[in-house]
């Protein structure tokens, strides 16, 4: 699933949403990192579609404009879900990753020692 698809799906988890409406929360979603143009937005939608993953909820004239409002089919809840555990579990190996490689390079234990050596007075310091 594309980065794009993921958002938008996830723009529609909770309701029906229409083209510019899912452009914000994507962005809003994403954290300003993923701005779809209205042509990838419509290309990842009619793909959904054509997947069974949203389906067209309703039309609006609004200031003389159609409004397309989509929502997430069953599938598409289920696809969304599945992607959602796959990336978690993909960032809790990495996370499982670094972690052992910071251990495997951490310096060696900088700890003082015991001097081997007897200091001034004849004991150890």
């Amino acid at each position: 699933m594309t980065r794009a698809a993921f958002f938008v799906l996830t723009a529609l988890a909770d309701q029906p949403r229409h083209g510019y409406g899912i452009l914000r929360e994507v962005e809003e979603l994403s954290d300003g990192e993923v701005q779809l143009r209205v042509g990838t937005l419509y290309g990842v939608l009619d793909r959904l579609t054509a997947d069974g993953l949203i389906v067209l909820d309703r039309e609006e004239v609004q200031q003389g404009r159609l409004r397309r409002y989509y929502r997430l089919t069953e599938d598409g809840v289920a696809a969304l879900d599945a992607e959602a555990e796959r990336m978690a579990a993909g960032a809790g190996a990495a996370k499982r990753r670094i972690a052992e490689g910071r251990r495997a390079t951490a310096p060696a234990d900088t700890a003082p020692h015991p001097p081997t050596a007897p200091g001034l007075a004849g004991g150890f310091a």
